[in-house]
């Protein structure tokens, strides 16, 4: 049986209560996606759910899929996202993270999680982004 092209690392050196891997492998890609950030805009480019970190996070993900499925790609092709959220309160990086998480199910690709200050369209408080390889 083949390998996958992604292979999730996990370290026994490292502890096993994160929802995440801490590396992963991209073996025999033969192109690699990277997405700009998905922001939380609707159809008019407008940022949608204002004030809503979880409305924004579900939004950016649909933006997130659709960018990588349009060069082929999908998000068990990931290989690492970078999660930005405009606040200093954990609470609202943890939103965010529960709703990232749960679009990618079992494919827990290493992530990043960031508070910043500002981001860049007004009201927006999420962007996505990601790595995706494939075969």
């Amino acid at each position: 049986m083949p390998r996958p092209a992604i292979e999730l690392i996990r370290s026994r050196e490292l502890t096993d209560r994160v929802p995440y891997a801490y590396a992963a492998v991209a073996r025999d890609v033969s192109r690699l996606v990277y997405t700009a950030g998905a922001c939380p805009l609707d159809e008019a480019g407008v940022v949608a759910a204002v004030g809503d970190v979880a409305g924004q996070a579900t939004l950016a993900m649909a933006n997130l899929v659709a960018a990588p499925r349009a060069a082929g790609a999908g998000l068990t092709d990931v290989v690492k996202t970078t999660i930005y959220v405009a606040s200093s309160r954990r609470e609202d990086l943890v939103t965010a993270w529960d709703v990232v998480r749960s679009q990618f199910g079992e494919h827990d690709a290493p992530s990043t999680l960031l508070g910043v200050a500002i981001l860049g369209y007004p009201d927006q408080l999420v962007e996505i982004e990601a790595i995706a390889a494939l075969r």
